[in-house]
Parts: structure tokens; C-alpha cells; sequence
């Protein structure tokens, strides 16, 4: 999985609270079905796609299966995934406590690797407005390994407007990652808007297998919009510039989300 991926799905993670906040009372699924298209400086590029499905047992516990398979130049990686999170009111703060664990192989050419990260995150969000993360996440992929632990603020300044700041800093290991990203979010009527950017130093493995990059500075740069079709189909469409010391490369990420309705009853 792609940093910028990584990137935009905790963010979308951290404001399911106030989403949840909002949703009826009931058990519900729903199934994710993405595919992107990537360049990249000196290859043939590559492709991917994940296929997971997403159960609400109710509105503050959330469970999700998925695989995942991602080629880009002579690498490519196979993984599974399972995450779950919990919702409760605590004191004057809304908590949201998730884990995920994404578990896999492939090739990097000739050699073959391991994929194996995981990951806790405790969230909180005050006052329905501000929302802040704490996250620490281990890594260990081909011969990379660390600890890479992060912090996320969010604001909602409005209904229709909400950003993002957020810190990784590696401890151990040899990720050599210290990165500083920022997100603005648009809630629209028919149209959800997103952008946003990350510089910083960062482990070419952490990014994305293929990339070599002996001085790991990172400049990346997205946008994106979502829409949802008759209340059961959400679409995402993200695009996504990265430079690496000079390796650059482009992704195109289509996301689809199918409702498949309710399962319990409305309280």
C-alpha cells in the first residue's frame, strides 16, 4: 500500500466518529472495491486493486476484512487486512480505539519479501470539532523494520469545511522517517472535496516498493472528490504526485463503496 493510500485512509478513519455520531442505530455492510493506475521514473509503472468488506455490528463498532494486491516496476506484494475499531463516550470526549494489522508477501525483483505492519490508534474528538489522533505503528517490509509512531490533529471549522495536520517521526529500526502533512476537506451537497501535501524525509519502502532514492526527501501533493449515488454507492476518485530526490511517480485511485443495507432493526 502506497503512503499517500495509507495517508488519506487514517484521515478518513479519524473523522468516522463524528460520522457515526450521525448514523441511524443499526447493524449494517458494505463493500470497498478500488483500483488505481501508478508511473513511475525509470519503469513501466504498475497497478493495483483491494477488494474488503466493512461490517457495523452498530454505529460505534466497526469490523473490516480485505486483501490487497499492488505491483509497481519489477516489485510487487500481496497482503491481507483486518482492522476494528470501538466508539464510546467518555467523560466530556468522544474515544475511538481501532487496530489494524495488514499481513502479506511478494517479489522486489529477484528477491523475495515479507509485508507485515500494524498498527493501534486511540482518537479523540472534543466538542464535535476537534478530533486528535495518536497512532503507533510497526513496520517490517523486505529488509526495512521500525517503529513509526504519529500524531493527527483535525479541526471541523464549519459543516462544510475541516483540516488536518499531522507528524510521523520513526523510533528504531532504519525507517529514517520524519514527515509533516496537511489536509483540507470540503463537505459539500453533492460533492465531498479533498487536498492536501507531505515533505519531509521519508524510507523509499515506506512509499512504495520499486522506488530507490539514496537522499528520501519527500514533496507529494493530492486531490480528490466523492460522491454518493442514490445513497447506496459512494464513488472516490484521488489523484496523487509524488517526488522522491527525483523519483517521481503519479497515481490515479478509483474507490467504490457499495451499501448492502441494513441487517437489524432502527432503535
Amino acid at each position: 500500500m502506497t503512503f499517500a493510500v495509507s495517508t488519506i485512509t487514517a484521515t478518513l478513519g479519524l473523522l468516522a466518529p463524528c460520522a457515526a455520531a450521525l448514523a441511524s442505530a443499526t447493524s449494517s455492510d458494505r463493500i470497498s472495491l478500488t483500483g488505481n493506475g501508478s508511473t513511475l521514473t525509470g519503469t513501466n509503472g504498475g497497478e493495483g486493486g483491494s477488494l474488503a468488506w466493512l461490517h457495523n455490528f452498530d454505529p460505534d463498532t466497526l469490523l473490516t476484512l480485505g486483501a490487497e494486491h499492488q505491483r509497481l516496476g519489477e516489485a510487487h506484494w500481496t497482503f491481507g487486512s483486518v482492522t476494528g475499531a470501538v466508539t464510546s463516550e467518555l467523560g466530556n470526549g468522544r474515544y475511538t480505539f481501532s487496530g489494524e494489522a495488514h499481513e502479506g508477501a511478494g517479489q522486489d525483483g529477484p528477491n523475495s519479501l515479507q509485508y507485515r505492519i500494524e498498527a493501534l490508534q486511540v482518537t479523540g474528538t472534543y466538542f464535535h470539532r476537534l478530533s486528535v489522533q495518536l497512532e503507533a505503528r510497526r513496520i517490517d517490509v523486505e529488509t526495512l523494520h521500525g517503529n513509526l509512531p504519529k500524531i493527527t490533529l483535525t479541526y471541523l471549522w464549519t459543516p462544510h469545511w475541516a483540516t488536518s495536520f499531522s507528524r510521523a517521526d520513526s523510533a528504531g529500526g532504519n525507517l529514517g522517517t520524519q514527515l509533516n502533512s496537511l489536509r483540507i476537506d470540503h463537505y459539500g451537497k453533492s460533492v465531498n472535496l479533498l487536498a492536501g501535501g507531505s515533505y519531509g524525509r521519508a524510507s523509499p519502502i515506506i512509499i512504495a516498493l520499486g522506488i530507490v532514492s539514496p537522499g528520501h526527501i519527500l514533496r507529494e501533493g493530492y486531490v480528490g472528490a466523492s460522491k454518493t449515488f442514490a445513497r447506496r454507492t459512494e464513488v472516490t476518485l484521488t489523484g496523487d504526485y509524488l517526488n522522491l530526490s527525483g523519483s517521481k511517480r503519479a497515481t490515479v485511485t478509483l474507490s467504490f463503496m457499495f451499501h448492502l443495507g441494513s441487517l437489524g432493526a432502527r432503535h
